[in-house]
């Protein structure tokens, strides 16, 4: 059974919070429900008008956006609203009865090179996983059918999905002319026919190894150092990385020789530029920020 967690997102407009899950909510469309009665296909929507201070509920794709009346402000509600969200979601509660359909869900893909020549990144129109999930050969993508599938051609030697893209590294016996455009249309048939990318049992990646918040204890012994480096990469450096088809973990800090560990996933592992942008890019920018702290950046290729 799936663990929901929530992460709470400001928005541009202050009366309206996102609250983002870790997994996909609905699949075909996005929800606006403006009252109680608008939501009769959304038990969930429903339960949340019972508290007086909602006034729209907006669903898509992982998250739940929620307008408020101005009786109260998100600050002092927010953490519980998210709580409940938890809850109703941990106990298998339905959060909108979509009806069933053969029409095949609206979405695009398009490929696009990266960094590393041996990666090609699908993008989708759409939000297609909550989590990020990365698989180095079939016996790993046993709980995901899209990378199994993939890993069905002998020239696929890695899968990352995250978000609204699938990162696949081929190995040298293929050419990307002659393979892109079975990939991408097998990725778009794929995400249309509204199949799931991965199955509840499927272990996606903690978006830092030292510092997820549901290991508390894991945590709570991380130094202050370890705790300013992990919000730097998490601010400045990820989405620079995601934005390539990768993604970036910290492992850990070396206070002696003042080294920051880290781990490269998706189109950053094995990268050839990847040692290039880390010598030239994030080292850089922790010795900048964090001064004579940081002294040397090394990366492990996940």
């Amino acid at each position: 059974m799936k663990e929901y967690n929530i992460t709470v997102v400001k928005t541009k407009n202050p009366a309206i919070l996102k609250f983002e899950s870790n997994h996909m909510l609905v699949k075909r469309q996005n929800y606006e429900f403006k009252n109680i009665d608008e939501a009769k296909n959304s038990p969930l929507a429903q339960q949340l008008f019972y508290l007086p201070f909602i006034k729209t509920v907006y669903i898509s794709g992982n998250f739940v956006g929620m307008e408020r009346y101005d009786i109260v402000e998100w600050e002092d509600v927010k953490d519980e609203v998210a709580q409940q969200l938890v809850e109703y979601l941990n106990a298998g509660e339905p959060v909108v009865i979509e009806a069933e359909t053969d029409k095949p869900i609206a979405v695009t893909v398009y490929a696009e090179v990266t960094p590393n020549p041996a990666t090609m990144k699908f993008v989708a129109s759409k939000k297609i996983v909550g989590s990020m999930f990365e698989f180095k050969n079939i016996d790993e993508a046993k709980h995901s059918p899209l990378a199994t599938q993939l890993f069905q051609f002998p020239f696929v030697k890695q899968v990352f999905i995250d978000d609204n893209y699938v990162s696949v590294t081929k190995y040298e016996v293929a050419e990307w002319d002659d393979i892109t455009i079975e990939l991408r249309e097998l990725i778009r048939n794929f995400i249309a026919e509204g199949r799931d990318i991965v199955t509840t049992n499927a272990e996606p990646i903690q978006g830092n190894q030292a510092a997820d918040p549901t290991q508390n204890i894991i945590q709570d012994e991380l130094d202050d150092t370890s705790l300013e480096i992990i919000d730097i990469l998490e601010e400045y450096v990820k989405p620079a990385v995601a934005s390539d088809g990768g993604n970036i973990l910290f492992k850990s800090y070396e206070p002696n020789s003042r080294t920051v560990n880290v781990i490269l996933q998706g189109a950053c592992s094995g990268c050839p530029s990847s040692t290039y942008t880390l010598k030239n890019g994030i080292e850089t920018m922790l010795k900048n920020m964090m001064g004579d702290r940081v002294n040397e950046v090394v990366a492990l290729n996940g």
